[in-house]
């Protein structure tokens, strides 16, 4: 056996399928809470009697301001290593931030005095957003300590994909088929059941995420085994400059992830399927229909995935996606009556509907549950070249760039529909079908999606970490690893990570 091979095999750290699936629900316990904030434009127009221009720029400020606590939280995760790990710490307190300030937000916000109203929804907000900052930043940190090898990191992605598409086609139709049926409308009685689930979720998901840490989050895991990094905010700049990898890879799922939040809006979904297609309950309908066909193209892909890479099973997603949407696009234009597409009265255009409607959002899911280990992959290659580990600051770049494209989700749904005349309050599903609406309804769900795939392509092309690329620098991170260890006689334990 080579000393590179040797190298290899004594520095491999593997998971326990056990410990990535829980790990993994880490995502899915602040994914909850993003879900639950996307009707916070209902409860502050419907509710607390905030204007819909007013609302759409407070969200847009707030994901900005989302985007700047990141790198601050980042060069405080690189710096921390207390005897409960380097993350931990930060993922517990982050969900009870979270758990408070939402209950904060939904209960309190409507019964405070008119003028000191909006100053209080801004305050509560930026609280939420440190704790979502706190927690979400580890989802992706903590990626390279959870396991180093090709061959196991993309079995995050099928864990997560599963919890998400769980997550957010179950939860759209818990909210469009249950919880609005049965309270009526986005009132008060809607939020409070709402989010009193979303919050006793979360909170089991972060223990159980916490609870898989718990042998790997320590010194021996992090880079070199060598003691925490000093870092100032001055090496944030030229980290991102020499770090190519992670710059093509923050324009591909940024631009994605802007138009997943466009999705993902309240009123856009109110719009296609409630006023476009006449049957708003049909979106939890249609959600539950894709649920199948994600998870197994999402299982597929990441078998590709564990053979050929996460960069080529990304590209190859992300073709997928743009075809699907394109013919949909081209569907909805040539089509007379856009209410024939309905499952009561099934025909060739419900067919078509149907099936590139459940392959795009197929393929849409893979494409952003591969970005987080495809995160890890770019902190390796940061501690391949400078020989820093230094996961926090480079998950915390990522999103602050990706939160910054992103926050234009609200701006650019509230603004347009204010041009259209939708200025104090959101459309409804008795709302009539106008030019201006049908026009920003497959804008919204079909048009913004493809730019964003177009651009995702174009990245790719300048990002080189593929299969063979990533196996070298694990190979030659393991070998320095091995004359380190060998330079100071001490021989760690592979499986336990301790001093033998």
């Amino acid at each position: 056996m080579s000393r590179e091979q040797a190298a290899k095999n004594d520095f491999l750290n593997r998971s326990k399928l056990w410990q990535i699936g829980f790990f993994a629900l880490n995502n899915t316990a602040t994914n909850l809470y993003m879900f639950a904030m996307m009707f916070i434009s209902y409860y502050a127009t419907g509710i607390a009697g905030v204007a819909v221009v007013m609302i759409s720029a407070i969200l847009t400020a707030a994901r900005i301001f989302d985007g700047i606590t990141d790198p601050i939280i980042g060069y405080f995760i690189d710096r921390t290593n207390t005897k409960f790990g380097k993350f931990r710490p930060f993922m517990i307190l982050g969900n009870i931030i979270l758990a408070i300030s939402v209950l904060l937000m939904f209960n309190v916000t409507h019964l405070v005095p008119d003028s000191y109203r909006l100053p209080f929804l801004i305050v509560i907000y930026m609280i939420h957003i440190i704790g979502y900052t706190f927690q979400t930043a580890c989802t992706k940190a903590a990626q390279t300590v959870l396991t180093n090898d090709p061959k196991q990191r993309p079995v995050y992605s099928a864990f997560d994909a599963t919890y998400n598409t769980i997550l957010f086609v179950g939860g759209q139709f818990y909210v469009a088929s249950y919880l609005v049926p049965k309270h009526g409308g986005f009132n008060q009685g809607f939020f409070t059941e709402f989010n009193t689930v979303a919050i006793a979720a979360s909170t089991v998901f972060t223990v159980l995420a916490v609870i898989s840490l718990w042998e790997k989050d320590r010194t021996e895991y992090y880079g070199f085994a060598e003691k925490t990094v000093q870092t100032s905010f001055r090496d944030y700049w030229p980290l991102i400059k020499r770090n190519r990898p992670l710059q093509m890879l923050v324009v591909a799922a940024a631009t994605d992830k802007l138009a997943g939040q466009v999705l993902r809006q309240p009123v856009v979904p109110v719009m296609f399927f409630g006023i476009l297609l006449g049957d708003y309950a049909l979106s939890g309908t249609v959600s539950m229909i894709t649920i199948i066909p994600t998870l197994v193209i999402t299982f597929i892909g990441v078998g590709i995935a564990r053979k050929k890479g996460l960069k080529k099973t990304f590209v190859g997603a992300t073709w997928g996606a743009l075809l699907a949407f394109t013919l949909l696009l081209v569907l909805f234009l040539v089509l007379d009556d856009p209410t024939t597409i309905s499952l009561s009265n099934i025909g060739i255009a419900t067919i078509i509907f149907l099936v590139l409607y459940t392959l795009g959002y197929s393929f849409m899911g893979l494409t952003g549950n591969l970005v987080i280990p495809m995160i890890a992959d770019t902190s390796d290659y940061e501690t391949h070249i400078t020989g820093r580990y230094v996961p926090g600051m480079i998950g915390t770049l990522f999103s602050f760039v990706d939160k910054l494209i992103s926050s234009l989700a609200s701006s650019i749904v509230g603004l347009m529909l204010a041009m259209i005349g939708f200025k104090t309050v959101f459309p409804e599903v008795d709302t009539p079908l106008t030019t201006g609406l049908f026009a920003l309804a497959l804008f919204f769900h079909i048009g913004i999606p493809i730019l964003g795939w177009i651009a995702s392509l174009i990245a790719m092309k300048f990002y080189k970490l593929d299969y063979q690329y990533m196996e070298q620098i694990q190979a030659e991170i393991s070998e320095v690893k091995h004359m380190l260890v060998e330079k100071n006689q001490v021989s760690i334990h592979p499986s336990t990570g301790k001093e033998a």
